[in-house]
């Protein structure tokens, strides 16, 4: 409908002035329904070229505009206030619309603005280290529903996992590992206590890492090493056996953890790869041609105060370490190489000071990084009982997310992690997220979903069918108007959602379907009204029942149709 009026608009502007040619046309929804359904500023805008009063612009505008609209899709044009065009829908226009939503089905809600274009969205992305923590469960939901709104909106997308297994927190896992397999190979070897984050104290064999890994999943590995080779690993003349094992074993069980949030990865990219390939080495040589790296006190320094930064930053330690803006940078250029027009990140607040030299980079070295799309969220804190769950990963006091999708299943752990803006700090509340009535805002959602199912295969009971036509033009009261508008939104409220990155906008969306919903069935019966009215309602209450499912998908969240 807004491409269809501005057509109309700047044909009917041509004829009374002329129109700047970076002018362009705005539409809002009008907060208050009785001021129609959209509404735009254009006479205000235009008040300056016109050099007239934008009331009567708008007065102007409207006329011409009355002769020229199609009255089967604008019932009336409007002008209120100092100049504002106010547009109301006409009658024949929704039920096509609802008689078309119909016809889509669970494609409704789809478009094709990505057609013929790639987006890679990478997500995750934890070394493996130990099972996916409640802090990793925010980033792998939004990440997947990003991923979902993209296909939903045209791309071809692909999920990436970036990990490495070659660092110093590997190697440290695999101490972790070799220490707790000696202990079972000789009980007798001396122990000793380590402090945790809690402030308590746990066991450990001596020795053991400092900084080494506490969690219950080590013993578990380092036991069934016992038990696969006894103490033949115990001579092992490095930690390679260990820390692959425990690679094994923690990846099987994170993949384990996604599957059960519905989140499946395309492609998982090692970044030990881009050491292997020397890409990381040639970053620092295209930077020094360029003028933009130089080593002092043995390490090798990125000049970002070039970019406009207080102080350069540092990309190779003076140990000979990588830091890793380096191994990122040369990722990202993997990235783009690869042929994708659009490359979403999903990183933790943590982030939010180290990525822009990453993105610099990419743009210094010649490549196109306004591809380069990096969406920061907030941390998540677990409330229970009004206090918050503390959480460590290394130090084994934290809540994994297995764990937390045993408490409250998996739906609402997507639904919670999805219903707050990525830029704030979301406040998980462990009892409401347990409550399992309408105050959950997900089950809100999924009763309505469930009720529409009943209302309707009761409906069939007592004789009525969809195999009648319906006749949607008896579709007229205030009610059954309100709902169809608001189900006609949710191409819109997909396609926003992609472009903010903000997944919680169509959250919100669905909340208001199912208002919507509840509005309409307490005003308007199905079962008991003369046979076409029932007819027509019984249409427009699986119109909802389409949207509500097609919408909980793209939130990778399910549909029940009983409750």
């Amino acid at each position: 409908m807004e491409s269809y009026l501005e057509q109309e608009i700047r044909s009917a502007l041509g004829a009374m002035g002329e129109v700047p040619e970076d002018f362009t046309l705005e539409f809002e929804k009008p907060n208050n329904p009785e001021h129609g359904d959209l509404a735009t500023n254009v006479a205000l805008k235009l008040a300056r070229s016109f050099r007239r009063a934008p009331r009567q612009i708008a007065e102007d505008l409207a006329g011409a505009l009355r002769g020229r609209l199609d009255p089967r899709r604008i019932a009336a044009v409007e002008v209120a206030g100092p100049g504002f065009l106010n547009f109301r829908f006409a009658p024949t226009y929704l039920t096509d619309r609802l008689a078309a939503l119909l016809e889509a089905g669970e494609a409704y809600g789809r478009t094709d603005d990505g057609r013929g274009r790639r987006a890679l969205v990478e997500f995750v992305s934890a070394n493996p280290t130990g099972p996916l923590t409640v802090g990793h469960g925010r980033n792998a939901v939004l990440g997947d529903t990003l991923a979902n709104l993209l296909e939903w909106t045209g791309y071809d997308v692909t999920r990436e996992y970036y990990f490495n297994d070659a660092g110093r927190q590997m190697r440290i896992l695999g101490e972790s590992v070799r220490a707790r397999y000696l202990a079972l190979v000789d009980p007798g070897l001396p122990t000793k206590k380590v402090k945790r984050a809690e402030g308590d104290f746990v066991e450990v064999p001596a020795p053991f890492p400092e900084d080494g890994y506490l969690g219950d999943y080590i013993v578990d590995i380092a036991r069934q090493l016992y038990e696969e080779h006894g103490a033949a690993l115990a001579q092992a003349e490095d930690v390679t056996p260990f820390k692959r094992a425990a690679e094994e074993a923690i990846f099987a069980d994170i993949e384990q953890t996604l599957r059960r949030l519905k989140i499946r990865m395309d492609t998982f990219f090692n970044e030990h790869s881009l050491y292997e390939n020397e890409a990381v080495w040639e970053v620092v040589e295209r930077l020094r041609e360029k003028g933009y790296v130089y080593e002092k006190d043995g390490a090798i320094w990125f000049k970002t105060t070039a970019l406009g930064k207080d102080q350069d930053t540092v990309l190779v330690k003076s140990s000979g370490e990588p830091t890793y803006r380096l191994p990122d940078i040369a990722y990202h250029i993997n990235k783009l190489e690869r042929g994708f027009d659009r490359i979403v990140d999903v990183f933790g607040a943590d982030h939010i000071a180290t990525y822009p030299d990453v993105v610099a980079a990419v743009r210094l070295l010649g490549y196109d990084a306004d591809r380069i799309e990096v969406v920061i969220y907030q941390f998540v804190t677990l409330v229970r009982g009004g206090e918050p769950v503390k959480m460590s990963t290394r130090r084994a006091t934290y809540v994994t997310l297995d764990e937390l999708m045993d408490e409250v299943g998996e739906d609402v752990t997507r639904f919670f992690f999805l219903m707050r803006s990525p830029n704030t700090h979301l406040e998980f509340d462990l009892d409401l997220a347990r409550e399992a009535s309408e105050k959950n805002p997900v089950f809100y959602l999924q009763y309505a979903h469930a009720r529409i199912c009943s209302i309707l295969r009761k409906a069939e009971e007592v004789g009525f069918t969809f195999g009648d036509t319906p006749d949607l033009s008896l579709l007229t009261h205030e009610a059954e108007v309100a709902l169809m508008k608001v189900l006609f939104d949710l191409p819109e409220a997909i396609r926003r959602a992609a472009e903010t990155k903000e997944p919680h906008r169509l959250a919100n969306y669905l909340r208001d379907v199912a208002v919507a919903f509840t509005q309409f069935y307490g005003h308007c019966r199905i079962i008991g009204e003369e046979r076409a009215l029932a007819t027509a309602r019984m249409h427009l209450a699986r119109a909802t029942r389409l949207v509500l499912h097609n919408g909980l998908a793209v939130l990778g969240i399910s549909a029940p149709e009983r409750m």
